[in-house]
């Protein structure tokens, strides 16, 4: 159970936080973590994934390596979580912004293919 952990890759999960590398607002697609990638792209499609605590485990990973709290892809995940909770309809626009977000990272070419 004593995993050793250098002081600049920590983590709660067995999804690394490098810790450098911390709200720099720039997001480099080939080091998004496969499991992070695979959630926000399914964020981003005709079936999102329903489990709350499968999104906040992406929108903890956007906050810490994105923009933070301004991160539209965590502002999505925490939107989605809340549509989840409460059954209300979400934030179009803020969904709009997580598209384009994602094509500005580099996930997809345009906003339509990820749809």
């Amino acid at each position: 159970m004593s995993q050793q952990q250098s002081p600049t890759d920590i983590s709660v999960d067995a999804i690394p936080v490098d810790v450098t590398n911390t709200q720099s607002g720039e997001v480099d697609p080939a080091g998004v973590p496969e499991e992070i990638e695979s959630i926000t792209r399914g964020l981003a499609g005709e079936q999102p994934p329903t489990n709350p605590l499968v999104v906040l485990k992406a929108a903890r990973w956007w906050y810490i390596h994105g923009k933070g709290g301004t991160d539209p892809a965590f502002q999505w995940a925490i939107e989605w979580v809340r549509h989840l909770a409460t059954d209300t309809p979400s934030d179009v626009e803020r969904f709009d912004a997580f598209l384009a977000y994602l094509v500005a990272v580099g996930f997809a070419d345009e906003k339509a293919a990820l749809r």
